[in-house]
């Protein structure tokens, strides 16, 4: 484990489904009209919109909270979150070689908001609460100009900035009662505020758009209102709608041409109103509150982004919608392929069970149960049940055509299902559970019952394998221990006990040796004949192993783990061959699809990453 990612080969990263819905605005149309642009986690990704070819911009260390594209689309901008006490970066890429242009760092805690100027001369940014200041940097030389406090301190956070169309040198701030119009003096290098007079209208604004002519700007808020604001004088015009406000507020806008204006709010309406009286012309619903809302070219399509991560193609004259892209929005805990077959794989999450598309990454089925988390996931030999243990200790079994579901065994656990295998013969299930037990059951369509509970682990049961002739299994428990279980006796015939809590563990494809994972970050290979350790490797520098599979030739395992990095290893020689980063949450699970073409790996931020198998 000497030396850094650096030093090992690549691995090629194929495709990221993932898609960070609570960052407002986080989705935009390139200029070009050809390419998306959002982010997950830490990672930008520039995705072409008929071909869904993607491209990585890496380089910041945490989630990113904010993207900016300039007007000719030759910069895009993005800041990030960063750890209290610390500064959090702003990264200039150039959008044709995608590549850092320039690092700039300024900011504490946060980056609110970003706009570019209309002719990429500047950038200005806004901190976050913690912060609480505007930066206008100049692109050209890579410094900034000047800063400012982005409000007086009897108000509250900025949220949102927005820079006029025409004009370089003036730009919008808005936030908790908070409304500012600034103006730029670069001689001096100040930039000058005036507060927007609104009477005693006290608003918070989530949304800043500034008119074509730059005559006025429009502001959405989470009282459900629009606000219309004078450019030049500062003063404020009218707001509405007067009635029928906008259930959780106006979280995105956008005006068009006609001078109509598109909004999306935080129930999840999307609507287009008329100019001047916000009368509602057309309204329809997506799911989740909507975050973002962008314009392809003047408009006649838009998409808009949503909090559960869901991104949806509408077309203006119909007002139509269709989903195109679908994720998790939490932590995935579990991925599972079909048996020997790698065309579709199974993820488990909060709420709910995917089954995805191994080539296209796209979603072929949803089970959802609400308020409950699946911890694990499995599927039968035979390919005909999708078999789950949920946190209601539960576990519950689905058809993975129509997602029906085929039945339920209640009370299984008592501290919820948290591991779950099935057995070669297709009519046993053995289940973890959070207080420790090891059931085995006999199920059948009609009639699930239990066949035996093993009592031994004190804590709960992460992982569990089965040997192919059905007659032992292995499970890995936080406890500090794996056990080697006799399945026609239902004893224990080994036990392996480490310091560890125990997270991940393998058969080898020989049966003769496992391997086991946990929180000391070591990978150890065992003897399953008499349970003694054969050897021991460094996993990784800092964080758990969490994941942890082998190849079904045996020449290869692979791990991941809280370091965010997929590492690649020779299982004979324990050298490290390849390694991946992309990853910007802590990897929870991987696997090797059985045809030994994809790796792939799901992680806390509910993306899931399909690597290129590199041998």
């Amino acid at each position: 484990m000497e030396g850094t990612a650096d030093d090992f080969a690549k691995l090629e990263l194929v495709s990221t489904i993932g898609f960070a819905g609570c960052v407002p605005g986080g989705l935009i149309v390139h200029p070009d009209q050809h390419h998306l642009i959002y982010s997950v986690g830490n990672t930008i990704i520039v995705q072409n919109i008929s071909s869904n070819k993607q491209r990585f911009l890496v380089g910041h260390t945490d989630n990113v909270s904010c993207i900016a594209v300039s007007k000719s689309g030759r910069f895009i901008a993005s800041g990030q979150v960063t750890h209290m006490g610390f500064k959090a970066d702003i990264i200039v890429w150039d959008y044709e070689t995608c590549s850092k242009y320039c690092l700039l760092t300024l900011h504490k805690v946060k980056v609110e908001a970003l706009a570019f100027s209309p002719n990429d001369k500047y950038l200005v940014s806004l901190g976050g609460q913690d912060d609480n200041s505007v930066v206008i940097w100049n692109l050209q030389k890579k410094e900034a100009i000047c800063g400012a406090p982005a409000a007086v301190p009897s108000s509250g956070t900025s949220y949102v900035v927005a820079f006029s169309n025409h004009n370089d040198e003036l730009f919008v701030t808005g936030g908790n009662k908070t409304l500012r119009v600034w103006e730029l003096d670069l001689p001096n290098r100040k930039i000058r505020p005036t507060d927007c007079n609104m009477g005693q209208l006290k608003r918070i604004i989530k949304c800043i758009k500034v008119a074509e002519d730059d005559q006025s700007f429009y502001c959405g808020t989470t009282s459900g209102d629009i606000l219309e604001i004078n450019m030049k004088t500062r003063l404020f015009r009218h707001y509405g709608p007067q009635k029928e406000k906008f259930s959780l507020g106006i979280q995105a806008l956008q005006i068009l041409k006609t001078g109509d204006v598109l909004i999306g709010a935080g129930d999840g309406t999307v609507a287009l109103l008329k100019g001047q009286s916000y009368k509602r012309m057309r309204t329809t619903n997506v799911d989740g509150g909507v975050t973002s809302l962008t314009l392809r070219g003047v408009g006649h399509q838009f998409f808009v982004g949503t909090q559960i991560s869901q991104m949806y193609r509408f077309n203006l004259s119909e007002f139509s919608s269709e989903l195109i892209n679908t994720c998790h929005y939490e932590k995935v805990y579990d991925v599972v392929f079909a048996h020997g077959y790698s065309d579709v794989f199974v993820t488990s999450s909060k709420n709910d069970i995917r089954v995805w598309n191994t080539n296209t990454s796209k979603e072929l089925l949803r089970i959802t149960v609400p308020n409950m988390d699946c911890h694990a996931v499995a599927v039968t030999v035979d390919g005909k049940s999708i078999v789950s243990g949920w946190s209601d200790n539960k576990i519950r079994a689905y058809s993975p055509q129509s997602g029906k579901l085929i039945y339920t065994i209640n009370d299984a656990h008592n501290k919820g299902v948290t591991a779950i295998a099935t057995t070669n013969d297709g009519q046993h299930l053995i289940s973890g559970g959070g207080e420790g037990q090891v059931r085995v059951w006999l199920v059948s369509a009609v009639k699930q019952r239990m066949q035996e509970a093993m009592k031994e682990h004190k804590g709960s049961v992460t992982c569990i394998k089965v040997r192919k002739n059905d007659e032992e299994c292995v499970t890995a428990s936080t406890d500090g221990s794996c056990i080697i279980w006799d399945l026609k006796r239902f004893v224990r015939n080994q036990v392996i006990f480490a310091n560890t809590l125990f997270k991940a563990i393998c058969y080898r494809p020989d049966e003769c040796q496992i391997i086991t994972a946990g929180t000391d970050r070591k990978i150890a290979y065992w003897e399953t004949f008499d349970a003694s350790q054969i050897r021991e490797l460094d996993g990784s520098k800092s964080g758990s192993i969490e994941g942890l599979d082998i190849s079904s030739d045996g020449i290869y395992l692979v791990t991941g783990g809280a370091d965010k990095l997929i590492k690649v290893w020779k299982y004979e020689e324990g050298s490290i061959t390849h390694v991946g980063e992309g990853h910007s949450g802590d990897i929870t699970r991987l696997k090797i699809c059985p045809n030994r073409q994809w790796i792939v790996s799901v992680s806390a931020d509910g993306a899931i990453l399909r690597w290129k198998y590199p041998f």
